[in-house]
């Protein structure tokens, strides 16, 4: 580390330090050093130096004249100070081990935080590389070595503040509920787990401290699903971002116990049935006030329960096609298929390929005064006032069949079944689409073509798929390079190209980029998802096809005459376009068949 000053960093250090580097010229230097000045004397409670010149929005006088933001500070004065820069990732840090080396009060008292722990070392991060007097006491204290690492203190005090709090409540609700449940080896006593006398309370104020902030923080992660997964040793807790689980942390099993009853009770589903599955939805707030909406499901495992929660964006309905990915080409053919007063419209594609994303959006824009939208779903994905929603009940022999063949009798004019999963239920929505309606529906295929195999397969005869098919949208989510952080440099062989355009004369991009990863995306070098998009149109050649007894490489062919652009070519194009990478076109597209030629 370099000579330490006198007194901890302030202003008039960080001004000097900007005017020696000449990022800040010294004929400005004056002003600039008031107007940080201003800021800092006029916040309610101590503005840390670099906030305060972070939020006076200065830009380096040297080129490219970039903007003098907090992270950018916070590294450049950690080089001048000899210390390596970190930024603080939550998912990675066990943030109870850490609080075990300090209180919160000693933390917030030096602006420090415990990040990474092993046997022989303790990285600690701060926000003022000088202050150091507190080093010895924690070495000893630790009984470890103490490495200084420097990192942003609005972030230091965020996580201060989540990790001293939620530490708390784990230990205290460990406490309570003890820790000694024995696990043994019968398989019985297993799944009979945490039935004992020392169960938690689900309304404990440990417990409920810990759920909020378990949602608050999936929210603030962009997590899609919440998994708490029952183990020997412990609870897991994973969150889905960008399509990916990432482990946040380990709690004790009484815990996870005792948080999934907290979740159940929310949901007001049984909380003492533990044998067979449940569903249940849950409405919370994210921390900006905004509703947010969790439908929960629960397994039986050896272990106990395993409960994954489906967070619901609710801006997933004020979407527009073109927020959702499609080429405008396929925007104006897809709404061409859906202004049609009659006919079946497909969507296909796997799981959590954003297929319900597809079909609400498409609903909404639908659902005007004039229509009456109708729905059958098994679950309700999202509650939707414009829509008239029917949940399927197996237990009382409400199918999607019986689903739809009551909404027959309710004057629809839009008709939304959640899956086709089954000839009768293929039938009634054929029937529906004969007799004036229009029809939209999912099924399971690889591609558009293979739904046409699909429900022949079922026992749907062919003439009546000529009579109602009008369409079928294929669809994948592929991950989005971060715009905080993708390069330009990447590289991309005629080979990969090839299998990324089978048949298709599209040029080579000459520039193609590739992840790096930054804060922004939690290093992972992609933020968010888009679809890639297989429309196919049913034509009148299309459909002589379908009583002809033919294959999917004919129907395959047919379609890419009639217009229709395969996924991996559309995610080519999203890879000319620097939105996304060819490995990641390839492995969403994987199960696909090459287009024929």
């Amino acid at each position: 580390m370099s000579a330490q000053p006198p007194k901890p960093l302030d202003l008039h250090q960080v001004f000097t330090w900007l005017v020696a580097d000449r990022i800040v010229a010294q004929a400005d230097a004056r002003a600039l050093y008031n107007q940080a000045l201003g800021l800092q004397k006029s916040s309610a409670m101590a503005m840390h130096p670099l906030v305060a010149v972070a939020q006076a929005k200065l830009q380096s006088a040297k080129p490219p004249h970039r903007p003098l933001t907090l992270d950018w500070l916070t590294e450049w004065v950690a080089g001048r100070s000899g210390l390596a820069f970190y930024r603080i990732d939550p998912l990675k840090i066990d943030f109870t081990r850490v609080a075990d080396v300090m209180s919160a009060a000693y933390a917030s008292r030096f602006n420090i935080l415990p990040v990474e722990m092993s046997a022989t070392e303790l990285t600690i991060a701060t926000a003022d590389p000088f202050r150091v007097d507190w080093m010895p006491e924690i070495a000893k204290v630790s009984r470890r070595e103490v490495r200084l690492v420097m990192a942003s203190p609005l972030d230091i005090a965020q996580y201060t503040a989540q990790f001293f709090a939620l530490a708390k409540s784990i230990k205290g609700a460990s406490r309570q509920g003890g820790q000694d449940l024995a696990l043994r080896n019968n398989f019985e006593q297993l799944v009979e787990l945490g039935k004992g006398n020392r169960q938690l309370d689900a309304n404990d104020q440990h417990i409920i401290n810990i759920v909020d902030w378990l949602w608050q923080y999936a929210f603030e992660q962009r997590a899609s699903d919440i998994h708490l997964e029952p183990k020997r040793e412990a609870g897991l807790v994973r969150f889905r971002i960008d399509g990916l689980l990432h482990q946040v942390y380990q709690v004790p099993p009484t815990v996870l116990l005792a948080m999934t009853s907290r979740i159940k009770l929310l949901g007001r589903m049984d909380v003492v049935e533990k044998r067979r599955p449940q569903d249940g939805r849950v409405k919370t707030r994210a921390a900006n006030g905004q509703e947010i909406e969790l439908r929960l499901s629960t397994l039986p495992t050896a272990f106990g329960e395993k409960l994954v929660m489906r967070i619901f964006d609710p801006e997933v309905v004020v979407k527009t096609l073109a927020d959702l990915g499609f080429p405008a080409a396929d925007a104006a053919r897809w709404d061409a298929l859906t202004s049609r007063p009659n006919g079946i419209l497909l969507v296909t594609g796997p799981t959590g390929s954003g297929k319900t994303s597809t079909l609400y959006t498409t609903l909404k824009a639908l659902a005007t005064a004039e229509v009456n939208v109708c729905t059958v779903e098994d679950p309700i994905e999202m509650v939707e006032p414009a829509f008239n929603q029917m949940q399927v009940q197996n237990g009382i022999d409400l199918s999607f069949a019986d689903g739809v063949r009551a909404l027959m009798r309710q004057d629809p004019d839009i008709i939304m079944v959640g899956e086709i999963r089954d000839l009768a239920t293929a039938e009634m929505a054929i029937q529906a689409a004969l007799t004036g309606h229009l029809v939209l529906s999912t099924l399971h295929t690889n591609d558009a073509p293979s739904a046409v195999m699909r429900l022949l397969e079922l026992g749907v005869p062919h003439y009546l798929l000529e009579a109602t098919l009008a369409g079928v949208l294929a669809q994948r989510l592929v991950r989005l390079l971060c715009p905080h952080c993708k390069s330009d440099d990447g590289v991309l062989s005629d080979e990969v190209w090839a299998s990324l355009t089978p048949g298709t004369p599209l040029p080579k991009p000459e520039r193609v980029y590739r992840p790096v990863g930054c804060p922004e995306c939690r290093q992972t070098g992609y933020r968010g998802r888009s679809g890639l998009y297989e429309l196919l149109t049913v034509t009148p050649a299309f459909s002589r096809l379908i009583g002809a007894r033919t294959d999917n490489h004919q129907l395959m062919r047919q379609g890419l005459a009639d217009g229709m652009t395969p996924l991996r070519v559309a995610g080519a194009h999203k890879v000319a376009e620097g939105l996304t990478t060819a490995d990641e076109v390839l492995k969403v597209t994987a199960a696909m068949n090459a287009p024929a030629g």
